[in-house]
């Protein structure tokens, strides 16, 4: 296993990108030429496939650098991002699209520092816990992390931001768990405030009408309730087996924006039930390599961080379709290596980086024990 689970992680990624660019020329192209819009039908195609080169090459510098030494600049890395997320919140700097500023970039060339952070995030909690036992660490020494982790968290909800603020936060949640924090130190007062925080906002009439909507999206099909009841429908009549590639209806302008959160619907409307079950074994399978990397590493950092990395991706995908298949409500958040988004796209690749570098230095570990 130890020699063939690397390739096998390589193959599952590689399948969904290249299923995901396939559907994202398909929708985008019947967009194009549904509104005879004045761009060519292969733009999302090449943009996605840039960005992907350019993960690629910050993978292979995440490789080289190494995952320890990622650790290591984690707090340089915290404090940089902080700045970006700064950035993003004033005008004429960021870029607000649909009320929330999340963007940064000119010319045409944007990225969100928020997708970054969720990387950047688990790399410093390893980082602040290097040597110490999770389950001795002080009360003072945790609310320290705790406050310079919180200080990223409050500036995506502020974009806002609350699907990537909250996977950040349950991010921080499991790497409590596995480094065996006291459960008196976050666990009450978590639960505290979650159960605050819901009859707060379930009192709230903004809230309220949300989780109608999620429970009956046909109540308001002209607003928050269209996607989730167009994608249901693009799911539904993919049946077993699907309409066949590029047969897909809902993409015709039923449901708008479909490349990115609600793709995986067009994907089920073309290739069925057979087609879905094939991408969640995808998943699955990434799942199971990830966290057997990190089950057999050598370094306690390289547990948490392999760890980590390896549900963020997993528990991205289930949210997406989850989503998508109207079990969740919308969360923003897009399915890795198969959604069009560039700047997720990067950093997912980057963080696959950093998962092969941590077991390739599990090998390296092996190698030297078995000469010593």
């Amino acid at each position: 296993m130890s020699t063939f689970y690397r390739p096998l992680l390589l193959f599952c990624v590689a399948s969904i990108f290249a299923m995901g660019l396939v559907m994202i020329f398909n929708t985008t192209s019947a967009e194009v030429l549904d509104h005879a819009l004045d761009r060519s039908t292969h733009q999302a195609l090449f943009k996605q496939i840039i960005y992907c080169l350019v993960g690629l090459a910050m993978a292979g510098g995440v490789w080289y650098v190494g995952y320890q030494k990622m650790i290591a600049w984690s707090p340089y890395l915290l404090g940089f991002f902080c700045f970006l997320l700064l950035l993003t919140l004033i005008p004429g700097i960021g870029k607000e699209v649909n009320g929330s500023r999340r963007w940064i970039g000119a010319g045409g060339l944007y990225f969100q520092p928020s997708e970054f952070v969720k990387y950047v995030v688990p790399a410093y909690f390893c980082y602040c816990l290097q040597g110490i036992d999770g389950s001795t660490l002080e009360l003072r020494s945790f609310l320290k992390i705790i406050g310079k982790i919180g200080v990223p968290i409050l500036l995506i909800l502020v974009e806002p931001n609350n699907g990537t603020a909250g996977v950040i936060g349950l991010l921080v949640v499991v790497m409590c768990v596995m480094t065996r924090i006291r459960f008196k130190y976050w666990a009450l007062p978590l639960s505290i405030f979650l159960v605050i925080g819901a009859v707060s906002a379930y009192n709230l009439p903004y809230v309220s009408a949300r989780l109608k909507v999620y429970l009956h999206p046909e109540l308001d099909l002209r607003g928050k309730g269209h996607q989730p009841y167009q994608a249901k429908i693009a799911a539904g009549s993919g049946q077993l087996f699907g309409r066949g590639p590029g047969n897909s209806l809902q993409k015709l302008s039923y449901l708008p924006e479909a490349q990115n959160d609600y793709i995986a619907a067009i994907y089920a409307e073309e290739f069925g039930f057979l087609g879905i079950v094939s991408l969640i074994v995808l998943y699955m399978i990434i799942g199971y390599v990830g966290f057997y990397i990190a089950h057999t590493t050598f370094d306690r950092s390289g547990f948490y961080f392999a760890t980590a990395i390896t549900f963020l991706i997993c528990f991205q995908a289930f949210m997406n379709l989850g989503v998508v298949s109207g079990l969740l409500p919308s969360t923003g958040l897009n399915l890795p290596f198969f959604s069009q988004g560039g700047t997720s796209l990067m950093a997912n690749i980057m963080g696959l980086g950093l998962l092969l570098n941590i077991a390739h230095s599990q090998k390296e570990q092996q190698c030297q024990n078995g000469f010593s």
